[in-house]
């Protein structure tokens, strides 16, 4: 019997995540929100550290998840889920810190 996921956040919606991170071979490092394609999905695509081009060119390796599926994964993701369209952050481990970035000027996002 599986556990069920905690709900973080209320309807969070779908999401796009590399398959590295649900079979535990990557760590998340990248986080993008796109419009949404469908009235589920939420926009968000969350790549890991060990994800490559050839890796992400195949559509097999992006997975349709409940973004408190991801947020279980890696809770530093509740604190990013009303960042717009358009937000392309990165997750920055340090010292057991977790800060995210923008990776268009390399600022700290401060988060509430």
């Amino acid at each position: 019997m599986t556990t069920p996921t905690p709900e973080f956040i209320r309807n969070a919606g779908g999401c796009l995540v590399s398959r590295n991170i649900l079979d535990g071979r990557g760590h998340i490092k990248w986080a993008l929100r796109e419009p949404s394609t469908n009235p589920i999905d939420n926009g968000w695509r969350i790549l890991s550290d060990a994800d490559t081009d050839d890796f992400l060119a195949d559509p097999n390796n992006l997975v349709v998840v409940d973004f408190n599926t991801v947020c279980a994964i890696e809770p530093a993701l509740i604190g990013i889920y009303a960042l717009p369209v358009g937000a392309d952050i990165q997750l920055v481990v340090e010292n057991n810190q977790r800060r995210w970035y923008d990776n268009t000027t390399g600022q700290e996002i401060p988060l509430p």
